[in-house]
This record gives C-alpha cells, sequence and structure tokens, in this order.
C-alpha cells in the first residue's frame, strides 16, 4: 500500500521479454539479476517512487511515442538498468516496467555516447 492505494507491478514489452529470458538461463548471472529484479519489484509495491525519476526532456523519443508521461530507472545487478512508468487512479497505482536492459543498451536508447 502506498497513500492508502493498492500497488501492482505489471512487466510489458521488452521488460516481459528480458524477464522470461533470464528466467529460461540457468547460469548464475541470470539468477543474480532475477533476485534483483524481484527485489525491486517487491521494494515498488510498497514505494512506486523508489526509482530515480528521469526528466521529462531526456525520456527517449521511442518511449514518448508510447505515451509515457513519467519514467523512472532503478539499477540492477551486473550493471542492467530496469525502466518502468507509473499509472494511477483513485484506488490503486499501477507499475509497468517497460524494460530491463544491460548498461550499454541503456546508454544506446538514451543516446549516450562512450568516451
Amino acid at each position: 500500500m502506498f497513500f492508502g492505494k493498492e500497488v501492482r507491478v505489471q512487466l510489458t514489452g521488452q521488460g516481459k521479454e528480458a524477464y522470461l529470458e533470464l528466467k529460461k538461463r540457468d547460469d548464475k548471472d541470470a539468477k543474480t539479476l532475477l533476485h534483483s529484479i524481484n527485489r525491486i519489484i517487491d521494494i515498488l509495491k510498497e514505494n512506486p517512487q523508489f526509482g530515480d525519476p528521469i526528466k521529462k526532456q531526456l525520456i527517449p523519443k521511442k518511449l514518448i511515442d508510447g505515451e509515457i508521461q513519467n519514467l523512472y530507472r532503478v539499477e540492477l545487478s551486473n550493471h542492467w538498468r530496469m525502466l518502468y512508468t507509473i499509472e494511477g487512479t483513485q484506488v490503486e497505482i499501477f507499475c509497468f516496467v517497460l524494460n530491463i536492459m544491460e548498461h550499454k543498451e541503456y546508454d544506446k536508447l538514451f543516446g549516450y555516447k562512450k568516451f
């Protein structure tokens, strides 16, 4: 519950695909990442604003076209990142996990370049 509202966390799109791919793997890195993701999901159920908010002008156009109004970033183990958005009603809050990606993919999505 967050401010008296139930919080639901849902994996969507690439976030869901990445999570399912990690579940298929049996290596140590995949297990570590899954543990990290599940831990963050539990935290989001208590505090959906846990992640670092991304300024609206920095939200990638690819995500804005999907009508994203806000975006949060959470660091996962092994330098991975998770991106999610928050939507709500008077009764409940939804956290939609949009992306789970390696740091390199995250940099590419946001247009960051290596120097």
